[in-house]
Formats: C-alpha cells, structure tokens, sequence
C-alpha cells in the first residue's frame, strides 16, 4: 500500500530565523522526501510557537491525523519538533510513527540521542550566556548600552526598529497560513481572523482570538491582502 504521510511545519515565534528554515523551505523538504518514498501526502499541518513548548495544538491535530489515516508524520528536521529528550520520548510513545526528512534512515534510538543531544547543547549555551554575564558583572562592567538611557529619542528609535523588526519577521511566518486561508474561499479579514483562530494560531500578544485589526496589521507588514470585512 502506498505510503500515507502527515507534514508538521513549525517556525518559532521567539527565534525566528535561526535554523534557515522557512516554512516554504520546511515544506519544499518534506515533499521531496514524500516523492522520493512513493507517497502521498494526506495532510498538511502549520502551527508558529517556541520548539520550548509542549502544548502545540496544531502538532496534537496533526498526531491524531495520522492514527486516523495510518500515516507517518513528517518534519523537515528534528528540531522542527523539540529540543527536549521529554517532549520526544512522549512522541515516540503516542504509538505514531515518524520521520525527519533530512535523517530519513535514522531509527528511534538515533532520533532519542539526537535530542538529547541537541538539549544538551541548548542549555550549555544558556549556561555559558548566564555566566559570561556574571563574570562580566562582577569585573564592573555595565551591561547593556551605557550611551542608550531610557527615556531618550534614541531608545525610543531603537525600540520601534526592533518593534516593527518583530512585527515584518511575524508577518513573513504567517504569510503562507493566510495564503492558505484566502485559497480555501476566505476573503474578509474577520473571516481569516476566525480561521487563524480556529487553527490555534497564537494572536501577536498571545492571548484570545483573532481580531480584524489584528489581521490588518500582519497584512501591512507583509502579508497577502485580504478584502476588508
């Protein structure tokens, strides 16, 4: 029978960028490996938040969509998922089969060294940041912009630069999931703003729903257009 497959795209909304791997790129990946393996892809699923986090809603989805298909998830690369031995022994326990697609012939065991691994790492360098800081603490040296007070034009020049930095790097995450919505008939901003919602797509302040004006505001950063409501 041919092979049933489950894509789980995610990009983080607190390092953005780092791993070079968009969702566009995550995507591309994952259907070279599906083709290369003869199948076919029988679900699709985008969720934007930490790889710290367990309670991805979007990766429950598409978990459940692959017992219900008999299907294989899979990622573009391991962290994709997390960086935690945790998070992955509880996937490796959820009785769904996976695969990362740019380590296609590694096992289960691979896969737990990998993350534990890649854990590993991520705390030594929290670590080191922490005690670097200290240390610089401790010589006297002021951290932070001694030139840069609070209050000044330039702090305040400084903090819309990465302000709207963080809004355009938001939008260009987002731009394929309205991409998406607006494809499947949606064509009001209270119409996308329901559909992020119903895919568990965090708001920019992380709480509620999304609202209109919400959804006009990631479009002026760089989002598709969308007729207004």
């Amino acid at each position: 029978m041919t092979a049933r497959f489950v894509a789980y795209l995610r990009v983080s909304t607190t390092k953005q960028g780092q791993s070079g791997l968009g969702l566009e790129a995550q995507r591309g990946a994952v259907e070279s490996h599906v083709g290369a393996c003869g199948g076919w892809l029988v679900a699709e699923f985008v969720e934007v938040e930490s790889g710290r986090r367990r309670d991805r809603p979007q990766l429950a989805a598409a978990l459940a969509a692959c017992r219900a298909h008999k299907a294989v998830l899979v990622v573009a690369k391991l962290d994709r998922l997390a960086r935690n031995v945790a998070f992955v022994s509880t996937l490796m326990e959820s009785g769904v089969e996976f695969v990362a697609a740019d380590m296609p012939t590694v096992n289960r065991l691979t896969v737990h060294i990998l993350a534990a691994v890649a854990e590993e790492e991520a705390r030594m360098i929290s670590a080191r940041t922490k005690a670097a800081l200290a240390a610089a603490k401790a010589r006297g040296v002021r951290l932070g912009n001694p030139r840069l007070q609070s209050g000044t034009s330039d702090a305040a020049r400084m903090a819309a630069a990465a302000k709207s930095a963080q809004a355009k790097a938001r939008a260009a995450d987002l731009a394929s999931v309205v991409a998406e919505i607006r494809a499947a008939g949606v064509g009001t901003l209270t119409g996308v703003a329901k559909a992020l919602t119903a895919r568990g797509i965090p708001t920019p302040s992380g709480r509620g729903g999304w609202r209109a004006t919400q959804v006009a505001r990631i479009e002026r950063n760089g989002a598709p257009a969308v007729r207004p409501a």
